[in-house]
């Protein structure tokens, strides 16, 4: 039976940027790196010690991939960030320089505000009900 999503992959075009702007700029947890060749490693990311979905960052290769740096789900929100204490969140994400497209709102569903990446991916920080 499958129980669980344990990874989503990630192109990024630097390994070392993005552990940078994921690690230092999101607070995300670094679990592992680990040099598989010359030009490959498996760095696995997490949001939190608790969280059971990680990311995967994949540093491109080839034309098809290194196009799709940033645009992974054709420009539409592509991850969502639950937060337990949206506000505070936001506020850090914001002085860190994280680059939101919106300003927080309200939904029935919860707080959110649509945030981008360093290379364009659309995120969602949101604090559900």
């Amino acid at each position: 039976m499958i129980t669980d999503l344990g990874a989503i992959t990630l192109l990024v075009d630097d390994y070392d940027k993005a552990l940078d702007y994921y690690v230092d700029t999101l607070g995300f947890n670094l679990i592992e790196d680990t040099k598989l060749s010359s030009d490959k490693r498996w760095v696995l990311l997490s949001p939190s010690a608790t969280s059971t979905t990680k990311l995967l960052l994949a540093k491109a290769q080839g034309e098809a991939q290194v196009s799709a740096i940033g645009n992974q789900s054709g420009g539409r929100v592509f991850l969502f960030l639950h937060s337990d204490d949206f506000e505070n969140d936001y506020k850090t994400l914001h002085s860190k320089g994280v680059l939101f497209l919106e300003p927080p709102r309200h939904e029935s569903y919860g707080s959110v505000a649509v945030f981008q990446d360093i290379y364009g991916n659309k995120w969602d920080l949101i604090q559900p009900h």
